[in-house]
């Protein structure tokens, strides 16, 4: 019989059964076939039959209960470990079955006592979100005290592998400690091999292997449990749906709900339009005007004559799907809901929601929101937020964000620091989603990096295929809200209880090569570094300070964020000893206290950047003659190697940091800070790098 066909069988039987649960003899019957070592399960149904068992498999054994009713076995007193006798072998047989007289028992299972090897736990969970995730770690303290653990969204890929057991705190052991260690090689074949059945597989819900021993050469599965449910859906096919470029590039834009009424949002959204230059047509529609902002209304959008690329909508929740229809009917590619009282606001919003879909869907249109503060592209000069929005700057940051008003209210002190080119809001994602518009924006020549808030993935493993594509190109940040310490609780599998929902997207950030922000200002430091520097090709970085504990502060925060203090080579580090004064001595952190001008922070980065060991700088400026830097370090060559500035209680300096900003240079507040940044950005860069090679 075919390996699929005996894997087939075994699952249907316990279906037919009405049985969720794999008994162990089963889960390792489906190991064996798929080519992993087990200890086995040979099946003893009477006492004599144990024994001899035991007897041919001329080996210390272990016994345990197999009933469809008993999952933890240990726990239940089921298992009897290390019989090396015949008597020892009777004795557990009985204890067991007298154990469990009134439970279903199919038998007992006699296995082999495996090698003590180094413990580990490999599992599967089920997540609402990404699907089937892989999950390993160490045994023992480390998964139940410490909780040392990582996962992946399934499919995996070997490199997913091999950064799943380095991650783990205990990888120093698997790689060799006081005479312990494991076969790396066919670690990663243990987890491609369970990542591939589950993956073909959709009635594999959970999976505990525990333990798993690991051994120089090869690894053994000791215990497995396999939760079957009903087979997972498949992502739905649904018809093509047109390009968003459009959206982010219209022609043409009608407002339904604009109003000649300043302060209502109508007025914001078509005032911002209009203020901002749109290069397109526009149409205001409101049944009551004859104009606004001088340019002609419509009672309704079925009276424009041409047709209209994107509808904006800000009428009640109530009139919301009769507007979809006929914006629908006239032609309308792209609609945006700004307004809100929908799903947000219980069963009634949501039927109002499922309605518009449904028009959408059946028109081919794309629906953006609803409960949104649409789309700002200062490459085409569209403004649609429902709050005013002062000038623009273009940009190559692209901003998506779940919190239309959130992003609104963060760009009106941004802009003065950061140049966004695309900021789009995505509302409740009734149709078009973080996943849609990642990828959209992705494909914007303006854009370089992408930076998003989010407080929920709609779009599943899509969003990691997109993602792990888009980060090789252009680095993306996420800032994840509503993270949470309670994790999927589920009485058969021990994996289930240890995926806990923030845990799962930390790993799926990192498959699909995201870096996770901490907070907003993280997430916009990051942005800001990325968007105006190039990444770090090398982990040495050249300290440039006024200051000597920041220096030092400085130094240790590079080696706390895996990066190291460069060394300058000899010629170079005699051009640096002609120019620093006698009572400096060091040649990185370069100190030069309350000397430092700008012309000598010129001429040591000039040092900095011809050394080979030089992959970065920070330079510590001091806030009170911020503005005497500026031209001088805009002028400056730095191929290709990234210049942060940190310049201590920079809040009481604005005007210098705008100018700093505006040249092309970040400027952050503590040496801390710019020094996660480095490492956050030469990591990226080696990630893109190995994945490319």
């Amino acid at each position: 019989m075919k390996m699929a066909e005996v894997i087939k069988d075994i699952i249907d039987q316990a279906k037919s059964a009405d049985r969720t649960y794999l008994m162990e003899h089963e889960s390792k019957a489906i190991l064996e076939e798929l080519g992993i070592s087990t200890t086995g399960s040979v099946v003893a149904r009477t006492e004599e039959e144990a024994v001899e068992i035991f007897k041919s498999l001329a080996s210390p054994v272990a016994l345990k209960v197999l009933s469809p009713d008993v999952v933890h076995k240990s726990d239940a007193g089921g298992v009897k470990l290390h019989l090396n006798e015949e008597n020892d072998v009777r004795r557990a047989y009985r204890d067991i079955v007298s154990s469990f007289q009134g439970k279903p028992v199919e038998g007992i299972s006699v296995q082999k006592m495996a090698p003590t090897g180094i413990e580990a736990i490999v599992g599967v969970a089920n997540d609402p979100t990404f699907g089937p995730v892989l999950m390993f770690g160490l045994g023992g303290v480390f998964v139940e005290v410490l909780k040392d653990v990582s996962f992946r969204s399934i499919p995996i890929t070997r490199s997913d592998a091999q950064e799943m057991i380095e991650e783990i705190r205990g990888y120093s052991l698997l790689k060799g400690s006081r005479g312990h260690s494991a076969d790396i090689e066919a670690l990663k074949d243990l987890l491609m091999r369970i990542s591939d059945f589950v993956n073909l597989e959709p009635r594999i819900w959970e999976m505990d292997l525990n333990p798993v021993f690991l051994y120089p050469h090869g690894c053994t599965v000791v215990d497995a449990r396999i939760i079957l449910g009903e087979p997972r859906a498949s992502p739905p096919a649904g018809k093509e749906k047109q390009d968003l470029h459009d959206l982010f590039y219209p022609q043409s834009i009608a407002v339904i709900g604009a109003s000649g009424t300043p302060g209502k949002l109508g007025w914001n959204v078509f005032t911002n339009l209009v203020s901002h230059k749109f290069k397109g047509m526009l149409y205001p529609i409101n049944p009551r005007a004859e104009e606004i902002h001088g340019i002609k209304a419509y009672p309704r959008i079925s009276a424009v004559p041409e047709r209209v690329d994107v509808a904006i909508i800000l009428v009640s929740a109530g009139m919301t799907a009769d507007v979809v229809e006929e914006c629908c009917q006239c032609g309308v590619r792209y609609i945006v809901v700004e307004s809100a009282g929908f799903a947000e606001l219980g069963p009634e919003g949501k039927k109002i929601e499922l309605q518009m879909k449904e028009i959408a869907d059946r028109y081919g249109v794309r629906l953006l929101g609803p409960n949104c503060s649409g789309i700002i592209n200062t490459h085409c000069s569209m403004v649609q937020s429902i709050g005013i929005v002062d000038a623009l700057s273009q940009g190559n940051i692209g901003l998506v964000s779940q919190a239309g008003v959130c992003a609104a209210g963060m760009l009106w002190g941004l802009r003065h620091i950061m140049d966004f080119g695309i900021i789009a809001t995505i509302g409740n994602k009734l149709d078009i989603n973080e996943t849609d518009i990642m990828e959209a924006v992705s494909k914007d020549e303006n854009i370089n990096v992408i930076c998003m808030y989010l407080e929920s993935v709609k779009g599943g493993r899509r969003f990691i295929d997109q993602a792990r594509q888009i980060t090789m190109k252009k680095p993306i940040v996420v800032l994840k809200s509503g993270r949470t310490e309670a994790g999927k609780k589920a009485v058969a599998s021990h994996t289930a209880s240890l995926a806990g929902n923030d845990q799962i997207y930390s790993a799926v950030f990192r498959q699909s090569g995201i870096i996770r922000a901490r907070d907003y200002e993280h997430m916009f430091n990051l942005s800001r570094a990325i968007s105006k520097q190039p990444l770090p090709d090398r982990e040495g970085v050249f300290i440039i300070t006024y200051a000597g504990s920041l220096g030092v502060i400085a130094a240790d925060a590079i080696i706390d964020n895996g990066m190291r203090l460069s060394e300058l080579e000899e010629p170079l580090k005699k051009r640096l000893m002609d120019l620093l004064p006698d009572y400096v001595c060091g040649m990185n952190p370069v100190d030069y206290t309350f000397s430092q001008d700008a012309r000598i922070v010129k001429s040591t980065i000039e040092i900095g950047v011809d050394s080979i060991d030089v992959g970065s700088f920070i330079v510590i400026l001091q806030a009170e003659i911020l503005d005497s830097y500026v031209d001088t370090l805009k002028s400056i060559d730095y191929k290709g190697k990234p210049i942060i500035a940190c310049v201590a209680g920079k809040e009481f300096e604005m005007p210098g940091v705008i100018k700093m900003e505006k040249a092309g240079i970040p400027v952050f507040s503590t040496p801390e800070q710019v020094a996660d940044a480095l490492g956050i950005m030469y990591r990226h860069y080696k990630r893109v790098k190995q994945a490319k090679n």
